[in-house]
């Protein structure tokens, strides 16, 4: 019974002495190239069945992944382009909100006219016409040949009209010509539209002193547009020897491309003066 339990003690010792020494030497590195050789090919297998796992998993997922974040793109892009319109509608109404208040605003601070506010809603594009389309005709009170105005100066006249919109020929038209008085030189002329859209000056009389940038008002003469409306200012002046009148260019101080809203001035009667003309 001793020598049984001798022989257990024995081995025992044995056993622990090689684990330990296996240890040992594990950690000194020594087996290093044993459990390379016993364990890099279970690696290997581990990574190449990984591998197809992962190739096998999004040959399945791939596509419908795909489709869902195809149509999220999508759908972000409509959200995008619907975010962008309702901007531009919100710039556009808060423009066009201050516009009118300007328009009001102008409309109190002269209250010697009533005035009909209307939004341009046409215009002509060819250069040989130049007028323009509000949304106002003869339900809302607009006749022929009232004038129309912005808080800038003088627009033009009415030209045409029908039940709910009105034509406005402008001061830059052709056949257009205004009565005006040359505020610095208070002397009266005449300003003329060409199938450009310039504005020429003339009927100045040769003594008047005329500067550039002298303002131009309407006189009132000839019954077509009430006085004391800003027309424009003087570009140039040109002066010519045996001639009664000097001539020049005027830039109009109202913005004719970027016309939106304008007031028509309802209370004021235009005189056709043209029979008593000889």
């Amino acid at each position: 019974m001793r020598d049984l339990f001798s022989l257990k003690n024995i081995r025992n010792l044995v056993i622990v002495t090689i684990v330990f020494g296996i240890i040992i030497m594990a950690m000194s590195g020594y087996l290093t190239p044993v459990f390379s050789f016993i364990f890099n090919p279970v690696i290997s297998t581990q990574s190449w069945l990984s591998e197809r796992y992962v190739a096998f998993r999004d040959f399945f997922t791939s596509p419908r992944d795909m489709a869902t974040l195809r149509a999220q793109n999508q759908a972000l892009e409509q959200e995008v382009a619907q975010l962008q319109s309702e901007i531009v509608a919100l710039q556009e109404s808060l423009s066009q909100s201050e516009i009118l208040f300007t328009l009001l605003d102008f409309a109190r601070s002269h209250p010697e006219h009533e005035y009909i506010a209307a939004t341009v809603i046409g215009r002509e594009i060819s250069p040989y016409l130049q007028y323009v389309i509000i949304d106002k005709g003869s339900n809302h009170g607009i006749r022929y040949g009232m004038p129309v105005v912005t808080e800038e100066g003088l627009v033009g006249r009415i030209d045409a009209v029908i039940a709910n919109a009105s034509r406005v020929k402008l001061i830059t038209d052709a056949s257009m010509t205004v009565n005006v008085r040359l505020k610095t030189a208070n002397v009266d002329a005449q300003t003329t539209g060409s199938i450009t859209g310039e504005i020429s000056l003339g009927m100045v009389p040769q003594d008047a002193e005329v500067q550039t940038g002298d303002v131009l008002l309407t006189s009132g003469l000839g019954g077509t547009y009430p006085p004391n409306i800003f027309v424009g200012q003087v570009l140039s002046m040109q002066s010519k020897q045996n001639t009664l009148f000097q001539t020049g260019s005027v830039q109009a101080v109202v913005d004719f491309q970027g016309l939106s809203a304008v007031l028509v001035i309802s209370d004021f009667n235009v005189v056709d003066i043209s029979p008593l003309v000889p």
